[in-house]
């Protein structure tokens, strides 16, 4: 499909998720009680924990709620009593600011819903306390103008922190200073310049991950002629590598795969399926990718990792870790052409993937095979999704953009289990942390949880 008409086509929210995934670095905390990244301190959505509530409303098992200034879409990440987020707080029109000109397929582009580029902003990282939604502290990372316009639905504070229990990393796509280190004080330990990213038009989305003591960013821009991955010193903050990647403009942020030979840091984009070696930078091996938007961040398992696409391509591969070079379909364990979102991530939970599209209508593939277990799982109301699944003891948790989450039995029956509500928008996906489950909304951060 003609690029420019993709990106016309597109209605749904670029720039709404970061997606985070990597192995925690530090020890010193229980096990499964930090929730220290996009989707979990392993990157998969899930939580090892029991005895979470299933059902809530306004007045029952809302621990908290706390109000939030400014716009963001970031996930919240959590250490033991600290909760972290980023937010966005708009300002005034600023005279002659302006986003940054696209060219596509040679010609000036510039996408319909893009806003924002206009206007003075103030970039916040938050500290929550878990126990009661005091904010702790805010600290201002950036104010100024943007490079860029974002999307309607969107937010420059969409990519998701990470931590490493010692330090947390904020990262606004390329806008502001750069990539950020803050104790968990909020004592500014250092900021490194990467570079301004053009998105067209639609903000950021991509956020760090961490391997082997380094922070990569992946950073595919418009046309992708100046796309890149580079990897910075999680301690100091300086640069250590950065190789070109021929993907154009993108937002799906990296998965960290333990392999037999060590980790790597697997990259979904347009044209290219890349893994990368964390210390160095060092392509690993590449497949031949989607010629589609592949936003969501991949999964792992049963020594496999599952790429996929949802727009205007619907498209899951199953690639077979361990290759070398440039991979053929010699190491393509399966395919599938259906039910993916453009914008959510899927899951994989237990021996099965279940695939899920914008409008929340879930798929369960044996992860294995590919073979379709059911297809056609729908909610009971017509809606729209942004955030991504989490699962924990058997359940899976979808949260549409209404600010309902529909809890969804696990295996080979679709079955919904209960249906609740916060009453406003969400577009950040949950957190799940020591019996307590967070979910950000439009305003409001909110804390569940059946503990007294």
């Amino acid at each position: 499909m003609n690029r420019k008409l993709t990106l016309l086509l597109s209605v749904l929210t670029l720039g709404l998720i970061a997606f985070a995934a990597f192995k925690p670095v530090t020890s010193g905390a229980a096990p499964n009680t930090n929730w220290t990244g996009w989707r979990g301190s392993e990157g998969t959505g899930i939580s090892a924990e029991t005895n979470l509530p299933t059902e809530w409303s306004a007045d029952k098992n809302i621990k908290w709620k706390s109000a939030l200034p400014g716009r963001g879409h970031s996930s919240p990440i959590v250490w033991g009593n600290q909760i972290f987020l980023t937010t966005d707080i708009e300002g005034d029109i600023v005279p002659g600011a302006k986003a940054v000109k696209h060219i596509i397929e040679g010609q000036e582009y510039i996408h319909p819903d893009s806003i924002a580029a206009d206007r003075n902003h103030t970039f916040k990282v938050l500290s929550v306390d878990r126990n009661t939604g005091k904010i702790l502290w805010e600290q201002t990372a950036y104010t100024g103008t943007v490079y860029d316009g974002r999307h309607r639905k969107g937010s420059y504070a969409a990519p998701t922190m990470v931590t490493d229990g010692q330090f947390v990393y904020a990262w606004f796509g390329g806008e502001g200073d750069g990539l950020y280190c803050y104790d968990f004080k909020g004592k500014l330990i250092w900021k490194t310049p990467i570079a301004k990213i053009a998105s067209v038009g639609m903000g950021p989305s991509t956020s760090p991950v961490m391997a082997d003591g380094v922070i990569a960013l992946q950073c595919d821009e418009d046309e992708g002629k100046k796309s890149f991955i580079a990897g910075v010193d999680k301690k100091t903050g300086k640069e250590l590598w950065r190789t070109p990647r021929p993907v154009q403009g993108g937002w799906s942020t990296p998965l960290v795969v333990k392999t037999a030979r060590g980790n790597e840091i697997v990259t979904s984009g347009f044209e290219w399926i890349i893994s990368y070696e964390p210390k160095t930078g060092k392509e690993l091996w590449r497949m031949k990718s989607f010629q589609s938007n592949a936003l969501p961040t991949p999964l792992v398992g049963f020594g496999m990792v599952y790429a996929y696409s949802g727009y205007p391509t619907k498209k899951t591969l199953a690639i077979k870790l361990g290759g070398s070079g440039e991979l053929t379909e010699t190491s393509l364990a399966w395919s599938y052409d259906k039910g993916t979102a453009y914008i959510p991530s899927s899951i994989l939970y237990g021996d099965n993937i279940y695939l899920m599209t914008d409008r929340g209508i879930l798929t369960c593939l044996d992860a294995k095979t590919g073979k379709l277990i059911y297809e056609g799982g729908r909610i009971p109301v017509p809606a729209t999704f942004t955030a991504s699944p989490v699962a924990f003891d058997g359940k899976i948790l979808l949260t549409s953009e209404d600010g309902d989450t529909y809890v969804i039995k696990a295996g080979a029956k679709h079955e919904i289990l209960a249906t609740n509500s916060v009453g406003e928008p969400v577009y950040a996906s949950p957190a799940i942390s020591d019996g307590m489950i967070f979910i950000r909304g439009e305003k409001n951060l909110y804390c569940i949880s059946n503990k007294k």
